[in-house]
């Protein structure tokens, strides 16, 4: 049995289910005021809010508000969803913009043409259908890549989803020409109106999980990284070190350890001041990134001394990585810094065993380094393990 719907009632519960989206996100704008990607998502839901208001009184208004500029505002809306939902995973270039701002205007234009020299309705429904999906195609990044949360994935999918009904909906159209109307009674407006409250939901739903999500990332981030330079704080490097310690002695495989500073930087600090200081902190810190391995460990510990755990590296392969970083520092350009700087390294290799802890790798590293400082500085020196 078929479930016919008033055309109105539904156009207007969706405006109602955007307008409370509006009202959510308007609280949470309250406290995050210079978020760009609510305040992209606000508009995108005010668009499309008025739209569903327009379509709703549809043959009681001029076919220029409840069709021209209803479908004109609903593809800027389309466009700022699609561009918050890509500020939430970090990907939105100026060229991205202009691309949107492009687009947004060529489906505007598109669609008035169609009005002016061709006005029918199916004609319409395949246009608006294949232009939303050439809007939404570049979500499809949602569901590549290692670094996509599982949420992720699913708004990927979904907009997938989107993009398929979207699909059919505009060949239905060019093939059906009678039976795709959204005001025509049938199983096809049914379908067709379930699937907008599920857009609707799962879409404005789904952009207020990923909000959360990406503030959850944010403190976990400041929660376990140092806020100058990037690098793992104390707290978090120990319980991953400590876990590679364990890890490794299972696997009796070899873990080096560096402990560094700064030769002289209170100097530095108090010769050129401590915006100066920090800048090398950054510079050193960025540098040494660039020789290090997705699994190796880098810790700030506190002022200038840092470390970083080598798991699987045997001494061979730490003397390398060492020499490199060394290296690096001798013939750079410190991007410019007024001054240059180099660094003394403590560095030892051990195979891990249950006994070991990372308290004495520590100890015995900051003897190394000791080493390394009284031998002049600017060098490193091969530790061992205290018994």
């Amino acid at each position: 049995m078929d479930l016919l719907l008033d055309a109105r009632t539904i156009f207007i519960s969706l405006g109602v289910g955007h307008l409370f989206t509006l009202i959510l996100i308007t609280a949470y704008w309250h406290d995050h005021a210079k978020d760009i990607t609510v305040k992209t998502f606000f508009l995108a839901k005010c668009a499309q809010t008025a739209t569903w208001f327009l379509q709703a009184f549809r043959g009681e208004i001029p076919d220029f508000l409840s069709i021209s500029l209803a479908n004109s505002i609903l593809f800027i809306g389309a466009s700022l969803e699609i561009l918050s939902i890509m500020s939430l995973q970090h990907s939105v270039r100026p060229i991205t913009k202009r691309f949107y701002f492009v687009l947004t205007a060529f489906s505007i234009v598109g669609f008035q043409l169609i009005v002016l020299f061709d006005n029918q309705e199916h004609l319409r429904i395949a246009y608006s259908s294949f232009i939303t999906v050439v809007i939404i195609m570049p979500v499809y990044r949602m569901i590549l890549g290692r670094t996509q949360t599982l949420l992720m994935k699913i708004m990927g999918y979904f907009y997938l989803f989107v993009i398929a009904t979207s699909l059919i909906r505009g060949s239905g159209a060019l093939l059906f020409p009678l039976k795709t109307s959204l005001f025509t009674p049938g199983i096809y407006q049914t379908m067709a109106f379930l699937a907008l409250y599920i857009v609707m939901i799962l879409g404005n739903t789904g952009f207020i999980l990923l909000l959360k999500e990406k503030a959850d990332q944010e403190l976990i981030r400041l929660a376990s990284f140092d806020d100058l330079t990037g690098t793992l704080n104390r707290r978090t490097f120990t319980s991953l070190a400590k876990q590679h310690l364990t890890d490794y002695a299972k696997k009796k495989k070899p873990i080096s350890y560096m402990l560094f500073d700064i030769d002289w930087f209170k100097t530095i600090n108090d010769t050129h001041g401590h915006t100066i200081g920090d800048q090398v902190l950054q510079d050193l810190t960025s540098r040494i990134k660039q020789q290090l391995s997705p699994e190796d460990l880098f810790v700030r510990y506190g002022g200038d001394e840092f470390g970083i755990m080598l798991p699987g590296k045997d001494e061979a392969e730490s003397n390398k990585i060492a020499e490199r970083i060394k290296q690096m520092l001798d013939g750079a350009d410190h991007r410019g810094l007024p001054i240059t700087y180099t660094i003394s390294m403590g560095i030892l290799t051990v195979t891990p065993d249950q006994h070991t802890q990372l308290e004495t790798l520590y100890t015995s590293c900051d003897k190394a380094l000791y080493m390394a400082k009284n031998n002049g500085r600017n060098g490193l020196f091969r530790g061992l393990m205290d018994e």
